[in-house]
């Protein structure tokens, strides 16, 4: 269930902004750097690529909403879901493990020097079937 009042609706390109402003301040985002990556792109497939809840309504349910209505989206065309955590952000990766995400393992130096993405997936079952 959804708290309110919240609505979630597809991302439209007048969204940029606003996702800018969010992630200025938000670590690991602001690490990062994702304010310049996002100038250049904003993509969603079966790797989702930038999650993110203000700090100020984190605890409340929306994130566990929001990336439960993304995966019905994705596992309707798609049977694996991946995600990457940063390895100094804890939080994030307790997040996906108790929404289902299994830990593939470390990428390291992917983002900045020194640092690993932690690769983790949620299935619904192999990509093809035999």
């Amino acid at each position: 269930m959804l708290p309110s009042p919240a609505t979630i609706r597809s991302y439209k390109p007048d969204d940029l902004a606003a996702v800018i402003r969010l992630l200025g301040d938000l670590d690991p985002w602001k690490r990062l750097n994702y304010k310049a990556f996002l100038r250049q792109r904003f993509l969603f497939g079966d790797y989702l690529e930038l999650f993110a809840i203000a700090v100020s309504v984190q605890g409340r349910g929306y994130g566990r909403a929001l990336l439960a209505h993304l995966e019905r989206v994705v596992f309707q065309r798609a049977k694996n879901l991946f995600v990457c955590a940063s390895d100094f952000n804890h939080q994030a990766r307790r997040f996906y493990e108790r929404n289902g995400y299994k830990e593939i393992g470390p990428i390291l130096h992917l983002l900045i020097p020194g640092s690993s993405e932690i690769l983790l997936r949620k299935t619904t079952g192999p990509a093809k079937s035999v």
